[in-house]
């Protein structure tokens, strides 16, 4: 970060910028950005302590996500549906330090959804499909073009606004009941998935910024 605010400050142009990277690499802050920009996200609590957690893992339902704070494609990603499991994963991040983040589970038959946001427009689209709850492609999940309806091309733009994203990959999440969740913008998002699904020349839109 420090070598990005470097290059802003010699009058280079950083997309995405080093204040937009800050509010999208730390998931707590992403979410609470996008909480008070009126946007649906999972219910989400984040804690220090194993006793915190415990009453967290109780209130957000007994079946929660946890995520670490900072980090991507899926990676120490942890389903914990009961105490005991919850017992067996709290105790060790604790007592490491780390930042409890978690999310209550919203069960989406194992899909969701990556929007790809560049100047204020959803370029591109695919639908994830994982062999567990994570739909992630980088841990064997199959993607597909997909279309974003209204409502949810208007959620990808508002979370790619609420963190000041010129360039975004939006994850939508539709619950089995049919409400979808933004669960995360990333602001240096990859697109080689993307590209495999969709005939969209994402490079392309990218340059398109600076001309």
């Amino acid at each position: 970060m420090d070598a990005l605010f470097a290059l802003e400050r010699a009058g280079l142009l950083c997309v995405n910028s080093p204040k937009t990277i800050e509010k999208t690499v730390d998931k707590f802050l992403t979410s609470r950005l996008l909480e008070e920009a009126g946007l649906p996200v999972p219910p989400t609590i984040c804690c220090e302590t194993s006793d915190a957690a415990f009453e967290a893992f109780a209130v957000l339902g007994g079946d929660v996500v946890y995520k670490p704070l900072f980090g991507s494609c899926g990676n120490g990603l942890l389903r914990l549906r009961t105490v005991e499991e919850a017992k067996e994963a709290f105790a060790p991040l604790t007592e490491a330090g780390s930042v409890l983040y978690l999310q209550k589970f919203i069960p989406s038959g194992n899909s969701d959804i990556r929007a790809f946001v560049i100047g204020g427009r959803v370029v591109a689209s695919m639908r994830r499909r994982g062999k567990d709850w994570r739909a992630n492609v980088s841990r064997g999940g199959t993607a597909e073009a997909y279309k974003l309806d209204i409502w949810q091309e208007t959620l990808a733009l508002a979370a790619a606004g609420a963190v000041n994203a010129a360039v975004a990959g939006v994850d939508l999440l539709v619950s089995e009941s049919g409400e979808t969740y933004v669960t995360e913008v990333n602001g240096c998002p990859g697109w080689q998935g993307l590209s495999t699904v969709t005939d969209v020349d994402i490079a392309a839109e990218m340059v398109s910024l600076f001309f």
